[in-house]
């Protein structure tokens, strides 16, 4: 009704002449339209007019040009008129005739007849009053205010035709929650309904629809800037479920990821929480796993590089990340964790990296499930309460920089920790099994295994075994030659097989060995599915036994290439393994032990002197050991002569003298008091023969030392004099004092924040060394108070030293409303030397001491 209403006095208000022009243009576009089938030159004249009409119409500008062209095009002009608009005139006219005042009303509308837009005003009003007086009827009549505002100023100027149709409804009984429906009624008015729609056509849809390009265009960049794509899990299409993951990982797996993310059903947890920490050696298939449960869970895999990270990273700030591929990885973890939703945050070979990065993940993987990251360079808090996000850690301790593989103890407690490198209990068979089952598709004639059914695989295996298997029983229709093929393909396969697991069983073994006490140079060819894939595709069945050792032997010889001076010592031990050593490889063998042995007693083969003395005395040890078991069955069968005994003392001080090249100045080493005063003559010679010995070890090693530094005074306070001499002064101690007696026990101490053992002060301060001393933290068995013990301190950067002391107090453990108590003991020290001192002095200054009472 506006739109008509507005196209009225706009042509009432056009001069005769315009009138005449726009009337026959409309009447020509009007004939074109019928000629060729289509309204493009109406609708252009119409924009033509929708700019002169908004003066007019308004935000109906458009509407009325329309409707106006549609009228001028029809031969004889006459405007339709709603019959409500003109119910309303004639009600409004008659309201007026009753009242008297419609004389006036009509005068007033004549005397501004020039002026158009004052006299519309005036109608306007008359018709609003009209309805606001009129109640209850008023909102049926007032979409057609205007229109009957305009019938009130051309009702004789223009011809009309009334329209009786029906534009208004109800539709009743509705039960939705859209704002236009009210008591369950929906009011729908014809000409309000077209004018919403064409507001919608027009302006909503054609915003809408930019939006929707923008931010395609928008997601597009953004997807490519992140480069999203590379987060779908992708499973290797060699990839074999084998009944190892059904029957043993998957749910080992399932447990925590159940636990991180929610089971469904009943047994849904509500607390939230946990890590899982996947352990194995390389070529295990962790990765590999881990995206295969997160393609089959629907999950984001964002796969988090350890090695690019380094040990370097200790922050979730991008910015501080060294170089571009560490900050590309630390911005993937700040993008899973701003997705917060359906993701796998994997953290691969963490062996690579910082402590003190894994430990900002502490607080995400307990019941907070909270962290703190940062996004386009401001910090976030990401609270993933009731999130479907898990995290997952993966290692491989067994590699040589595992040794600085450290889990923090918070975060280890929050993970449930699986080794995929040992064999479970009970599942030695599966996990053979999965060595077959892996290769399966590295075999050109296998391969067809891996896409029928998995229990024909089993049979097969179970026939080449020995086990009668009928070949009905097998689900795929195979042949008898191309049984017989896969029956002894798997029979080599089994020889493969045995030789891996045993590499692998000893690559675990020897990398898992602390170096101090190995026997035997570190073996370090590893037995993976890796290397079963490898092997499998070059297997055929027509491999006679020494063929295929050729070819187990050729595959280690071209492994140990990588481990450069430590092949010859591997492959001899893999031959050992095998059981194929030759007589000359096996005095090979031999004499490389051996040499290991006493490379290791002797330090090392580092070049430094000192390293080499202070190996070659620690190596004595064992030596001094048998001495004092010597000398103490001597003691036990011979008799005691005290006038001889004086001869014996003087003679045991002679072969005490060491190291008489390299005096230290100010200082005597053979100060100490001579052996006990009940020594025979036979026993004097044992001594003097055995002493001896330790007496060429070292005058030579002194020596070397006295050259080395020839060329400068050697000073009293050069720690590499100081700490020779205090070796020699032990081994002095050892041989005078321990005879006859027990060894006094020694403990290993490392400090650093990462463990429990610190030093530990009275609660009235004073000298750390005087009344305080080490607390040592152990669960093992915790020696008597009171008892004399020596302790080995490292230091974090590698200095260490070695004291004596008395045990001061025993501490087991408890935990206690949550305050937990160490389990350990007190050393209360003797005199301590001033390089001892100072090394605890700058320990101390980076940690605090243990406060102890009494």
């Amino acid at each position: 009704p506006r739109a008509r209403a507005s196209a009225c006095l706009f042509w009432v208000a056009l001069p005769k002449d315009a009138r005449e022009l726009l009337q026959r243009r409309a009447r020509s576009l009007g004939r074109l339209r019928l000629e060729l089938g289509h309204g493009a030159a109406q609708a252009a004249l119409a924009a033509e007019l929708e700019t002169t009409m908004r003066a007019v119409a308004g935000d109906d500008a458009r509407a009325s040009s329309r409707y106006l062209v549609e009228e001028l095009a029809a031969d004889q002009v006459r405007f339709a008129t709603s019959a409500d608009a003109v119910k309303l005139k004639d009600a409004l006219l008659a309201d007026l005739e009753e009242r008297g005042a419609r004389r006036a009303f009509e005068e007033d509308l004549r005397a501004l007849e020039p002026y158009d837009a004052a006299r519309l005003e005036i109608a306007a009003a008359y018709v609003d009053g009209f309805l606001a007086a009129s109640g209850a009827k008023g909102p049926d009549a007032r979409p057609f205010a205007r229109e009957a505002a305009v019938l009130l100023l051309t009702d004789h100027t223009l011809d009309r035709d009334v329209s009786t149709a029906i534009t208004k409804g109800e539709a009743t009984g509705l039960l939705g929650q859209h704002p236009r429906i009210e008591g369950r009624t929906l009011r729908i008015a014809l000409d309000d309904l077209l004018a919403r729609v064409g507001a919608h056509r027009t302006d909503r849809a054609p915003r809408f629809r930019a939006y929707r390009k923008v931010r395609g265009a928008i997601l597009e960049r953004e997807r490519a800037r992140l480069r999203l794509d590379e987060f779908t899990p992708r499973v290797l299409t060699s990839f074999v479920r084998n009944r190892l993951i059904d029957e043993v990982y998957l749910p080992l797996i399932g447990a925590n990821l159940a636990k991180q993310i929610g089971a469904v059903g009943e047994k849904k947890r509500t607390d939230l929480m946990g890590l899982l920490l996947l352990i194995s050696p390389p070529g295990y298939g962790k990765t590999t796993l881990m995206e295969y449960v997160a393609s089959k869970l629907g999950l984001i895999f964002m796969k988090v590089n350890g090695p690019a990270l380094g040990h370097d990273v200790t922050s979730l700030d991008p910015a501080e990340a060294k170089n571009a591929t560490a900050r590309q990885e630390v911005e993937k973890i700040n993008l899973a964790l701003e997705m917060g939703n359906n993701v796998m945050l994997y953290l691969d070979d963490i062996q690579h990296t910082n402590s003190e990065l894994l430990q900002k993940f502490i607080s995400l993987c307990d019941a907070q499930r909270r962290i703190e990251g940062v996004w386009r360079g401001k910090t976030r808090t990401y609270d993933l309460r009731g999130k479907k996000f898990c995290v997952v850690m993966a290692g491989n301790p067994y590699t040589e920089s595992g040794a600085r593989f450290q889990i923090p103890d918070m975060l280890a407690n929050r993970a449930d920790t699986y080794n995929l490198g040992e064999i479970l209990d009970g599942k030695s068979d599966l996990f053979a099994l999965s060595y077959l089952e892996n290769a399966l598709t590295s075999n050109s004639t296998l391969a067809p295994l891996a896409g029928r059914d998995a229990e024909d695989v089993h049979k097969l295996v179970r026939m080449a075994r020995g086990e009668e298997v009928a070949l009905t029983d097998l689900a795929h229709g195979y042949s008898a030659a191309e049984a017989l093929e896969i029956k002894e393909l798997f029979t080599r396969l089994f020889e493969v097989q045995k030789t891996l697991l045993l590499v692998n069983a000893n690559y675990i073994s020897s990398a898992s060995q602390d170096d101090a006490f190995r026997s035997e140079p570190p073996f370090k060819l590893q037995g993976s599915y890796r290397n079963m894939s490898k092997l499998a595709e070059k297997v055929v069945s027509a491999m006679n036994p020494d063929e295929l050792q050729r070819l187990i032997s050729d595959h280690y010889q071209s492994e140990s290439q990588t481990l450069t001076t430590g092949a010859e010592q591997n492959l001899l031990k893999l031959a050992e393994l095998r059981g194929v050593m030759t007589e000359t490889e096996k005095a090979r063998w031999q004499e490389i032990k051996e040499t290991f042995q006493r490379t290791k007693r002797m330090g090392g083969a580092d070049a430094d002197p000192v390293a080499r003395v202070t190996g070659t005395l620690s190596g004595l040890d064992t030596q001094l050991q048998g001495i004092r078991q010597a000398l103490s069955r001597a003691l036990d069968a011979a008799a005691l002569d005290r006038a001889k005994d004086r001869d014996a003392k003087s003679a045991a001080a002679m072969a005490l003298a060491v190291a008489p090249a390299a005096p230290r100045p100010g200082r005597d080493p053979r100060a100490e008091s001579a052996p006990g005063e009940t020594m025979t003559p036979g026993l004097v010679e044992l001594l003097a023969q055995q002493l001896g010995l330790v007496e060429r070890a070292l005058v030579p090693l002194v020596k070397a030392v006295a050259a080395q530094t020839a060329a400068t005074p050697v000073s009293a306070q050069d720690p590499r004099i100081d700490e020779l001499f205090a070796l020699v002064k032990k081994v002095e101690s050892s041989l005078r004092n321990g005879i006859g007696a027990g060894s006094t026990p020694r403990f290993d101490v490392t400090l650093g924040q990462h463990t429990d053992s610190n030093f530990y002060a009275g609660l009235g301060g004073g000298d750390l060394l005087v009344e305080g001393g080490l607390f040592v933290a152990t669960y093992g068995k915790l020696p008597s108070v009171g008892a004399r013990i020596a302790v080995r301190i490292a230091f974090p950067g590698g200095a260490a030293c070695e004291a004596t002391g008395s045990v001061a107090f025993q501490q087991e453990f408890a935990d206690n409303d949550g305050t937990v108590t160490l389990s350990g003991f007190g050393v209360r020290f003797d005199e301590v030397e001033a390089e001892t001192r100072r090394l605890i002095a700058e320990y101390t200054k980076r940690r605090a001491p243990m406060l102890r009472d009494g």
